[in-house]
């Protein structure tokens, strides 16, 4: 037996111009959906060094497969632009990775380009999509993307006309970033004429109400569809299916998401890829008219109406439940595929996907997406590490005095994955109970019901 060191060739040492083992990454953003963005590339064999900023509790508990070392917290916000790109000037990441919509609308990628660091996710033109539901129902329109008929107003009188035009069966969207919680639904007139009085008179959701779109109320299953996309190519995942509503059967105020699963039964494949030629395809074309450089992920929430796919909004970065269920089922290593997406190079990668179900149920503090308490002592985590096939993503979580407590209004994802549905749906609400928080956590116990009832 030969025990000398083996001389590894360069070719199984590179990928993408980077040495296993020596690549430092940037994370930006602290919910549910970078906590799965940090554990899903401290998995590769890439990265000898993570960062996040500003992260939370989970994240901070991380590691990377490489080497066991730790993800570092960075204590800066995900929106002070200046005071990252001064820090990542000084730390030199070789790939930064933004996860939050305020960053990507803000212009985070364009301000690290500028320095010449790479990044990953839509500059500031291209985060448009999701900035401004009136530039993306324009788009739509000009570009033939299926979608509902709406209007876009200035001022309350003129919604409330097309409202009424429409019998007040109407979704009232602030125009700007809002969360994930900026759109009120309507089924008569007197509740359009209330929701746009929330967002245009009492400001709901401050500037963002600014203007609205006003959007006809479609009948039809909802699902998530999400692409990477690198300026020319864009590879559609699988399906996936959120709940928008804070409570069971998909009654109270929107949020950003209590819960999902993948994938979703209501599409055949072959369904999956002709709703995806219909949505991508006149989108990509339409980018390309434009001057769109859209490097990143592209997340349409669909309705399937019986007239068809239609798109009701576009958002420019992984949901966040959404994430939690997807980066559990990929099979790529992460880091490889965001190279691509940022280099240009998606049409020579293939996306391979586990064929187990994956569910996420989101743990929340009492009264989201209302007010809330903060600093609530969150126990059970230690019991729920243990469980197989099961992982718990924090989203709204700090560290006080050595305890996890509550940070947010989403403070945990939990999610877990299997051969069935059923079973991935069980192993979830299995570890929701053996978490609880000081004073009580708000779950919707109905994640996954639509499916498992057809």
């Amino acid at each position: 037996m030969d025990d000398r060191p083996r001389t590894i060739p360069l070719a199984e040492t590179l990928v993408a111009g980077f040495i296993r083992g020596h690549m430092k990454i940037l994370v930006i953003g602290s919910g549910g959906r970078e906590h799965a963005l940090v554990w899903k590339l401290a998995q590769s064999t890439l990265v000898s060094r993570m960062w996040c900023a500003p992260g939370n509790a989970g994240i901070a508990g991380e590691c990377l497969s490489t080497s066991g070392s730790a993800v570092e917290l960075v204590t800066i916000g995900a929106e002070d632009i200046p005071a990252l790109v001064a820090w990542a000037q000084i730390n030199q990441p070789d790939l930064t990775v933004v996860g939050p919509d305020g960053s990507l609308g803000a212009g985070v990628v364009d301000a690290f380009q500028a320095v010449g660091l790479k990044i990953w996710g839509p500059n500031k033109q291209a985060a448009q999509f999701e900035a401004s539901k009136v530039f993306s129902q324009h788009f739509m329109e000009k570009h033939g993307i299926p979608t509902a008929k709406s209007g876009m107003f200035a001022e309350p009188v003129e919604a409330k006309k097309f409202a009424a035009s429409l019998d007040g069966r109407v979704a009232v969207k602030a125009d700007g970033l809002a969360l994930g919680k900026g759109v009120i639904l309507a089924t008569n007139v007197a509740e359009a004429d209330a929701a746009i009085d929330e967002i245009m008179v009492s400001k709901a959701f401050g500037n963002a109400g600014a203007r609205v779109v006003i959007q006809e109320l479609l009948e039809g299953m909802e699902i998530s569809l999400h692409a990477l996309c690198d300026g020319k190519t864009a590879k559609l995942f699988p399906t996936a299916q959120d709940h928008k509503r804070a409570f069971d059967g998909d009654t109270g105020l929107n949020t950003g998401g209590m819960g999902t699963y993948s994938p979703a039964p209501f599409l055949t494949d072959t369904e999956l890829a002709e709703v995806g030629r219909q949505i991508l395809y006149p989108w990509l074309q339409g980018c390309a008219a434009e001057g769109i450089d859209f490097r990143g992920i592209l997340y349409p929430g669909v309705i399937l109406t019986k007239a068809g796919p239609r798109v009701i909004e576009f958002n420019a970065r992984f949901g966040d439940p959404e994430a939690q269920v997807y980066l559990t089922r990929l099979e790529n290593d992460l880091v490889e595929l965001l190279l691509a997406s940022v280099e240009g190079r998606l049409d020579q990668m293939e996306l391979r996907w586990s064929k187990k179900f994956a569910v996420c149920v989101a743990l929340a503090s009492p009264g989201y997406p209302g007010s809330y308490a903060k600093g609530k002592v969150i126990s059970g985590l230690d019991a729920t590490a243990q469980l197989p096939d099961t992982k718990v993503f924090h989203a709204g979580t700090a560290l006080k005095d050595g305890k996890v407590v509550t940070n947010g209004g989403r403070v945990l994802g939990v999610t877990a994955w299997a051969d069935t549905l059923q079973a991935a749906r069980d192993l979830a609400y299995a570890a929701v109970d053996k978490i609880q928080f000081e004073g009580g956590a708000h779950v919707r116990r109905d994640i996954a019901a639509k499916a498992l009832g057809r």
